[in-house]
């Protein structure tokens, strides 16, 4: 009987271990930003900041309890980190219309 009421409590006590924040999709979306290249684009840089700040921010709402506003701030950072990657993605196509904006030009001009 001693044995059951050891058992039971270590389980009881396991179920109310506190779970960590998931944050695997937000750190995945910033790495996407990251390898789009938003570190060199102002708008996305400055997107994946504010990514990173938040992602900060709800580790530290959700340490303190507040678990529905650190999974908020979560939403905030990961939808920021791919404003940045789609922003980063944005500036390259525009380079790569515009190169070929102007290899028409000169094709067109040498006729």
């Amino acid at each position: 009987m001693h044995r059951s009421i050891l058992l039971f409590c270590a389980l009881a006590a396991a179920g109310c271990a506190k779970k960590e924040l998931t944050t695997d999709s937000t750190t995945t979306a910033q790495r996407s930003a990251e390898t789009a290249g938003a570190q060199d684009v102002p708008q996305a840089a400055l997107a994946l900041q504010l990514s990173k700040e938040n992602l900060a921010r709800a580790q530290e709402l959700y340490d303190d309890g507040d678990e529905d506003e650190a999974k908020s701030m979560l939403m905030r950072a990961e939808a920021d980190a791919e404003l940045a990657a789609v922003l980063a993605k944005a500036e390259d196509e525009k380079t790569m219309a515009t190169t070929a904006m102007e290899e028409v030009r000169k094709v067109q001009s040498a006729h």
